[in-house]
């Protein structure tokens, strides 16, 4: 019998007020799953209610206080890590590697903003003796958390974490694809000592619940994470703006002039992304610019890697049928406009994976830069290459998208390297595997989203800056 999985709204189960649940389905077999309640405006009157109650007395907490009850939602995340996986699993079908990867994440964002709540305050101005002027950092109120499929928890407690060390509370909406890591994460949080009322989640579809939850007048900043359509829908529906989060990205890797390890590199990075979440992370590499001097060779060698790649080992499946039906539409339309991948191309047909939605790893290589499967997102285990012969080359090639989240530039000239990343139209630059964690600010330039998340700079999202001046005559 499948699992009924309630709102949690003022801290408890909730039964959806129109008395529906919505069926989940695990899309490594296709099997049924739990059943999360079907939400709707009534739900998200509740939650908005019991948020605005309990959000003042939040804010007047001292910060140290704040930042220990963060620490111990982390500790909680950590100690309870294997059921908030198998949740994740049953919903995702991610790897074993990758569900615990963004376990340890998650707990890691409740750590880094607990850590950094310490330190955070205001600043005094001089204005003379006569005067006292400061300011203070002071939370919006209430925030709706709008999260994806892609990465539930971990992009759930990317938002949560500083938007509650700031001093608000929060309606979390997940996708109604993968709602239950949610769910457990706002029980568990309750456990860890988090007030009642202080993070409330109500599960359904984006028109039933998302729609209300965005349009409400008590919700005073929207963080939200999906498609730049549905990010424009949502901002289009409120007098104040919206943040949507970072929407439909790309990410361009040019190996230029590279080192023979560098190349190693370059070549294992360009792998990687096709078995992380399948491709399924807004800021997987898609299309990778090649030195025409080492091109063929870059190709071969990522054909020959990603050959080895196991379904369900090293990479899982598409997470939904939309989007496991809109991949295969993007192969259909490349083969309709003449493109034959190198490798890939098509779903299993045979075997443990056929049962899924697996998706053979994917590589288009010398595709014209107009051609849509190098412009569009597909968010799927696809790479798509493109040959240049010099910087200015790459460097328009690589500008010349609609979006803009992350790039990652490789080359044995450092200088050649670094002077690349600073005219990429990106929010991230890699450079030769430069790490991008949680100290990194996260966000894009152009449709990539506005809003930063991720490190110090997240927090400024979840606040505002008041001025105060005292005459001291």
């Amino acid at each position: 019998m499948p699992v009924r999985h309630d709102h949690w709204i003022g801290g408890k189960d909730e039964r959806p007020a129109g008395g529906a649940y919505l069926p989940t389905v695990d899309p490594a077999t296709r099997e049924p799953g739990d059943e999360i309640a079907a939400g709707s405006a009534p739900d998200v009157e509740r939650a908005v209610a019991s948020a605005v109650r309990a959000q003042p007395e939040w804010a007047r907490r001292p910060g140290a206080e704040r930042s220990e009850t963060l620490h111990r939602i982390g500790d909680a995340i950590e100690a309870n890590a294997g059921e908030l996986m198998e949740l994740e699993r049953a919903c995702t079908g991610k790897t074993p590697a990758q569900l615990r990867m963004e376990a340890d994440m998650s707990a890691a964002y409740f750590r880094y903003y607990a850590g950094v709540l310490r330190a955070h305050g205001g600043r005094t101005i001089d204005q003379g003796a006569g005067h006292h002027t400061y300011t203070r950092f002071e939370p919006y109120g209430v925030i709706a958390a709008i999260t994806p499929w892609n990465l539930p928890l971990n992009q759930a407690c990317r938002a949560l974490a500083p938007a509650l060390a700031a001093g608000n509370a929060v309606v979390a909406k997940p996708s109604e694809f993968t709602s239950a890591s949610t769910l457990h994460l706002a029980r568990l949080a309750a456990a860890a000592g988090l007030p009642d009322g202080l993070l409330n989640v109500v599960t359904g579809t984006g028109p039933d619940a998302g729609a209300p939850l965005a349009a409400h007048p008590g919700v005073r900043r929207i963080t939200f994470t999906g498609s730049v359509a549905t990010g424009r829908r949502l901002a289009g529906r409120r007098r104040r703006p919206a943040r949507p989060g970072d929407a439909g990205a790309r990410r361009q890797v040019a190996p230029g002039g590279v080192r023979r390890r560098d190349l190693d590199r370059a070549v294992a990075a360009a792998v990687a992304a096709v078995a992380t979440n399948a491709g399924q992370v807004c800021s997987a590499t898609a299309r990778l610019l090649i030195e025409s001097s080492v091109h063929d060779e870059v190709v071969a060698r990522i054909v020959d890697a990603v050959g080895g790649l196991e379904p369900g080992t090293d990479f899982g499946p598409i997470i939904t049928e939309d989007q496991f039906r809109k991949v295969l539409g993007h192969f259909d339309a490349a083969r309709a406009a003449g493109l034959t991948p190198v490798t890939g191309g098509s779903a299993y047909t045979d075997g443990a994976a056929a049962r899924g939605r697996y998706i053979r790893p994917t590589v288009y290589a010398g595709v014209p830069p107009s051609a849509p499967v190098a412009r569009e997102e597909l968010f799927g285990p696809v790479l798509v290459t493109m040959p240049f012969t010099g910087e200015d080359e790459a460097l328009a090639r690589a500008n010349d998208t609609d979006y803009g989240l992350v790039a990652a530039v490789w080359s044995g000239d450092v200088a050649r390297g670094l002077r690349l990343a600073e005219r990429i139209d990106a929010g991230q630059v890699s450079v030769n595997g430069g790490p991008l964690t949680i100290e990194t600010p996260f966000g894009g330039f152009k449709d990539s989203g506005h809003g930063r998340e991720k490190g110090i700079e997240a927090l400024h999202e979840y606040g505002q800056t008041k001025a105060i001046s005292l005459s001291l005559g």
